[in-house]
């Protein structure tokens, strides 16, 4: 039985930085975003306000990851319920992020509208860069001088739509960040996130591992707004259980204090080495729960799936064996993901969820021998040799294991630009096969040899 340690940890863990975009209506806000990020995965529209709720995006330069926040119009004033509500969450945004871009117009020059933003911002001693965006031609560049009066510092002037010098306002973004390598904490404890939907369980989970009610539980869905750390001994090891907020689907996010959970939660994610997915037995695996599960795979986190509720499902011996046949039918790319049926309320099977999480955090850190690895290699290429559309011929030369937390695996050949998702996803599926890596985020790579 795991012992307790009444404290709630309040160091802070290093994590990748939020980078927020606000600005006021139609200056290219979502544009910028878009042009980050690298795909159009924000709403881009003529007509002000069309970016209601905030979309995030993660991306990295020069091997410096951060997380970019798009937000609606920032319009201080107005009292329009809608314009209401997109300031209270730019205010969020700003408050929740380790760098502010305001963008601004470079054809309409300086607004008062600007002027108020410019207030805010410098009232939030948060670092800001000034953004001028639509400075496409050296022309408009010679009119950003006007922006000097807004009084945050030095303006960088940028074009989003076609690209121009969005190269030299990231190098300025990313001057102050550490590389990806340069990320990991000196805290050596297993750091366990507890996520999902609200109303899955979350906190009574935490509840039932630290054996005492801890954490507020109600039946009311998003009780817990901010996450908070616990440790737990288990088995004489520190455990960092990290209880987060319920995320929603963006469209549902109606209040703001949401919006701050989900940022939150996204921190969370940042912060932890594994990721615990939490399910209502009820419900199945819905589509935010997949959402949820990509956003701790794409964020590299070891991952795993908690069923919880068992105990309001009707069974028998053949129950939990069809169930987890249909989750892994839905989950499709994400069937390595390992799978356990719990009850928080009935404490049934919680400490087989640290067990696992342990597991999975040993997958993530497991490095396989590059001998090893080329025999396999020669195997799997005997079985299925790639083929290029162009009918050019593809040779993979040899293959090795280049880090691990998570693994890469890269693949040397003569035309890495040949090689196919398909082939990539064959190759990923029979390293899994042979060495197993249950819940962790492979990487494979292609370099020219």
């Amino acid at each position: 039985m795991p012992t307790l340690m009444s404290r709630v940890s309040d160091a802070p863990a290093m994590r990748e930085p939020i980078v927020a975009i606000v600005g006021r209506p139609n200056v290219g806000k979502s544009t910028l975003f878009n042009r980050i990020v690298g795909g159009r995965t924000a709403i881009v529209d003529d007509h002000p306000g069309v970016t209601r709720d905030r979309h995030y995006g993660r991306t990295e330069w020069a091997g410096k990851p951060f997380t970019v926040v798009d937000t609606g119009g920032f319009v201080p004033e107005s009292a329009d319920v809608f314009e209401v509500a997109i300031r209270e969450q730019a205010n969020i945004a700003i408050e929740e992020a380790d760098l502010v871009l305001f963008v601004v117009d470079a054809i309409t020059g300086a607004l008062p509208i600007d002027r108020d933003i410019a207030g805010i911002l410098r009232r939030s001693a948060k670092p800001v860069i000034l953004v001028v965006n639509k400075a496409d031609g050296e022309k408009r560049e010679e009119m950003v001088g006007e922006f000097f009066s807004l009084g945050l510092g030095d303006p960088v002037p940028v074009s989003a739509l076609v690209g121009r010098k969005v190269g030299d306002l990231l190098d300025v973004v990313t001057g102050g960040f550490a590389a990806a390598g340069d990320l990991g904490e000196e805290d050596g404890r297993l750091k366990l996130a507890i996520i999902g939907k609200p109303n899955v369980g979350k906190s009574s989970l935490v509840n039932a591992l630290l054996q005492q009610e801890r954490h507020i539980v109600t039946p009311l869905p998003g009780t817990t707004r901010d996450p908070i750390d616990t440790v737990l001994r288990f088995h004489n090891e520190e455990i960092l259980l990290i209880d987060t907020a319920g995320l929603r689907r963006r469209s549902r996010i109606k209040e703001s204090i949401e919006f701050y959970s989900a940022v939150r939660t996204l921190k969370s994610i940042d912060r932890c080495d594994t990721a615990v997915v939490l399910l209502d037995a009820r419900q199945g695996l819905e589509h935010q729960d997949l959402r949820i599960i990509d956003t701790a795979l794409e964020r590299r986190k070891g991952t795993l799936l908690a069923v919880n509720k068992w105990d309001l499902i009707e069974k028998d011996s053949k129950t939990a064996a069809q169930y987890e046949r249909l989750l892994r039918d839905r989950l499709r790319a994400y069937d390595y993901l390992p799978v356990i049926f719990i009850s928080a309320l009935q404490r049934q099977r919680v400490y087989r969820v640290i067990e696992m999480a342990r597991a999975v955090r040993q997958e993530m850190l497991r490095r396989i021998p590059t001998r090893e690895l080329n025999v396999l290699m020669q195997q799997v290429i005997a079985a299925h040799a790639p083929r290029s559309a162009s009918g050019k011929e593809i040779k993979i030369k040899y293959m090795s294991q280049v880090r691990t937390d998570p693994p890469v695996f890269a693949f040397f050949c003569n035309d890495p630009r040949l090689i196919d998702e398909t082939y990539r996803r064959y190759l990923e599926n029979r390293i899994r096969e042979r060495y197993g890596f249950s819940g962790v985020p492979l990487l494979i790579t292609f370099k020219r040899k």
